[in-house]
């Protein structure tokens, strides 16, 4: 262990040895606010304490707090990789890798009484028997101890069955023992030896080896019909179905038949989320999700060892092949690491990372609805990160025109801030300068208008983002807008193709596809959808406005507020002209009624006065 208060930092860092171990930083009230591990202590630290403008922004903050630091060799680098994740769970340094998954996992234990119990606990404790887990899904634990209760005549009690229990007759047999579902353990009905081979069975089916056990069977079924045992012969083979039945619906196979552990990760902002599993036999009998927080910049490989420490600490020793998307930056005695590109273990992997990402969306969807505001914060942080922006997206803007063959062309303008919509700031716009269907030149003007009255009122409250809903003709004459404001290069802009969701970003000639399932592409459509709404109801607004007006507005003496106080009482144009002279001259005067009729049913003469 390291000492010299009396050295300065630098100075104790500077001594630190080349070997492989285990680093701490305390802040200056002598609290850890840092745990990392290293292949070579001296190189590690010293990556640090560089210059500032060579470390990211959250690294920096660290470094700044440091107040001292001291470190611990070991032997191994799987031993500064077991040592590191100890010293975690002891400090929980501010700054380190922090598992968010806080949950106690259920497991399966077998007792070391005489007579063995076997159920289901969340609490290990040595010396009490051996435990099988833990189980990611309680549901699927419950699964397996219906079935062992089912198959095998196990019992239930908790009495202390010993043998000297049983001669002097201190227990009387429960229901269980009357319905066939136990031997009769606490009054010797069944042998230790007999009861200890359903035991040990049981034991082989939660490590995995349902296929050996089903073969053992299959013999024993053969045997017993070539000697006429047929009785046993339907026991086994009843056994066997059930093996398959459980089989097929509690573990995964490959025909490999290999033993493996298998890593993936998916990561998100600051939170990474990886799924484990265990295979044996070429079997799946675990899976695990856990998720990290990432407080400082953590290298993925970083991210990787830890997680593949806490599966350790969790499930005990790795198998001696483990599959990985990556190589994690640690190396232990005894295992190989190994990244496949194809075949049963490629598919492993796929399935792995399948869970990996289901984890993310189901914990961004539990979030949606516990905490919106961190929701939307990692949804914002996901469309930054997949379009390559620097600042939060924070206030986005869309646009979209509409038309009918050139007729009643409007546009339309929404705007989402800290990804919800802002409706108090929509805008609605008529195309001025436009004659006849030209989606691009109306595109021009209405994002020259909506930024040219922003610039003079509000100039601040620019979007980080703009959505053109259109292709590369609608992007290109609304960047020239923008361009021609000067302000093209304080944002980003970017089209929203229908066809096949394509992102077209400027000077960029290969479209950007955006995975289906992301938070990025469905905030993107959400908006665009939103202003494709608001446009398309703006202009049938118009639209119907323009076919009543060329019906009455074009009748001498009848302007927009005697229109609207008729279609308010009558409720239609039809209505109107059925009306009579004299109802009708209750509203306007008796000339105008008649004036109105006679436009409306031209059939009909004028009455006299």
């Amino acid at each position: 262990m390291s000492d010299g208060n009396k050295l300065t930092l630098r100075d104790k860092i500077a001594l630190f040895p080349h070997s492989p171990g285990v680093y701490r930083y305390y802040d200056a009230s002598g609290k850890v606010i840092y745990v990392g591990k290293a292949k070579d202590l001296h190189k590690r630290v010293a990556q640090y304490f560089v210059p500032p403008e060579r470390l990211n922004v959250k690294t920096r903050v660290l470094v700044s707090k440091i107040a001292d630091a001291q470190f611990s060799v070991v032997d191994t680098e799987a031993d500064a990789l077991l040592l590191e994740n100890n010293l975690i769970k002891q400090y929980k340094p501010r700054y380190n890798i922090l598992l968010k998954d806080s949950k106690t996992y259920p497991w399966i234990v077998i007792t070391n009484d005489e007579y063995p119990r076997v159920f289901l606990t969340r609490r290990v404790e040595k010396g009490r028997g051996t435990y099988f887990g833990p189980y990611s899904s309680v549901s699927h634990a419950n699964y397996l101890l219906d079935f062992f209760r089912r198959s095998y005549p196990l019992r239930s009690c908790k009495l202390n069955i010993t043998g000297e229990a049983i001669l002097r007759h201190k227990f009387r047999p429960c229901l269980d023992f009357h319905i066939k579902r136990c031997r009769g353990c606490c009054i010797g009905a069944v042998s230790k030896e007999e009861y200890s081979y359903y035991i040990n069975e049981i034991a082989r089916l939660l490590k995995g080896g349902v296929n050996e056990i089903i073969n053992e069977y299959e013999r024993a079924m053969k045997q017993a019909s070539s000697e006429l045992r047929f009785e046993d012969a339907l026991v086994c083979k009843e056994r066997i179905e059930s093996l398959r039945k459980h089989y097929s619906k509690s573990i995964i196979s490959s025909s490999s038949g290999a033993d493996c552990d298998v890593f993936s990760l998916v990561f998100d902002g600051q939170d990474a989320f990886g799924n484990f599993l265990r295979v044996r036999g070429g079997a799946i009998i675990q899976s695990l999700n856990l998720g990290f927080r990432m407080n400082i910049e953590e290298e993925q490989e970083s991210v990787l060892s830890t997680f593949i420490a806490e599966i350790e600490s969790k499930f005990g020793a790795l198998a001696r092949e483990v599959i990985v998307p990556f190589k994690p930056d640690v190396e232990i005695d005894g295992v190989e690491f190994r990244i496949p590109v194809k075949g049963d273990k490629f598919s492993l992997l796929g399935l792995s990372a399948k869970n990996a990402r289901e984890y993310l969306f189901n914990t961004l969807k539990q979030k949606e609805r516990t905490d919106p505001d961190e929701y939307r914060r990692l949804v914002l942080e996901d469309l930054k990160k997949s379009l390559g922006m620097k600042d939060l997206p924070v206030h986005i803007e869309c646009f979209d025109n509409s038309n009918i063959q050139g007729t009643n062309p409007v546009a339309s303008c929404v705007v989402f801030r800290d990804g919800v919509p802002s409706k108090a700031d929509y805008r609605k716009f008529k195309i001025k300068t436009v004659v006849g269907a030209n989606d691009f030149a109306s595109m021009k003007e209405v994002v020259n208008r909506r930024y040219s009255r922003m610039l003079a009122e509000h100039p601040d409250d620019l979007p980080q983002l703009i959505v053109i809903d259109g292709g590369e003709g609608q992007l290109k004459f609304a960047s020239e807008a923008l361009a021609e404001l000067g302000i093209l290069d304080r944002l980003m802009v970017i089209g929203l193709a229908k066809r096949m969701e394509l992102v077209i970003r400027l000077n960029d000639p290969v479209p950007l596809f955006l995975d289906r399932n992301s938070h990025a592409l469905k905030v993107l459509m959400h908006i665009r959808d939103e202003a494709h709404r608001f446009g398309i109801t703006f202009h049938r607004s118009l639209r119907s406005k323009e076919q009543v007006r060329s019906i009455l507005r074009e009748i001498k003496g009848v302007g927009e507020q005697t229109e609207q106080r008729l279609l308010m009482h009558y409720g239609s144009v039809s209505r109107i002209a059925s009306a009579s002279v004299e109802d009708l001259s209750e509203m306007v005067s008796r000339p105008l009624a008649e004036r109105i009729l006679s436009t409306l049913n031209p059939e009909l003469p004028l009455e006299e006065e």
